[in-house]
């Protein structure tokens, strides 16, 4: 299925006292994963929000830190869509620091539209992003 790869570096934010990484911090990076798949994919995320009010809630997600990172570590994240539902899809992430895995986690998104209150509500995903989801595609590597 579609994967996308992130480069990205620890910041002095990033870190904990110890001056390892904040494990808060993946989920972040998870998250920019996700946001940059969903746009080179060709869908705008801003676009689905403000003309069709549809958002990309996390349901759940997790992440099993292996290695440490520390600060001005070079990191890439490579997020890929692993499984595609009628209102929901997951996507497995890894963190790696040159060619050693440091960090895997997995989110699960759904697709919901808001109404004039606010309210949420799952709708399906439209058959389009499926096809752009299920597609065998390396973006922004």
């Amino acid at each position: 299925m579609v994967q996308n790869t992130v480069h990205l570096k620890v910041h002095w934010g990033d870190t904990d006292m110890a001056g390892i990484i904040y494990y808060p911090t993946y989920m972040k990076w998870f998250d920019i994963g996700m946001l940059t798949l969903v746009n080179e994919m060709g869908v705008s995320v801003l676009d689905l929000f403000h003309n069709e009010k549809i958002g990309l809630p996390l349901l759940d997600a997790g992440v099993t830190c292996r290695k440490p990172l520390l600060y001005n570590d070079a990191v890439r994240v490579v997020s890929r869509v692993t499984e595609v539902n009628s209102k929901t899809f997951r996507l497995e992430h890894e963190v790696y620091r040159g060619e050693d895995l440091v960090a895997n986690g997995h989110e699960l998104r759904g697709w919901v539209q808001f109404d004039d209150k606010g309210n949420l509500k799952a709708v399906p995903i439209p058959d389009e992003v499926r096809e752009l989801f299920l597609q065998d595609k390396l973006l922004n590597v």
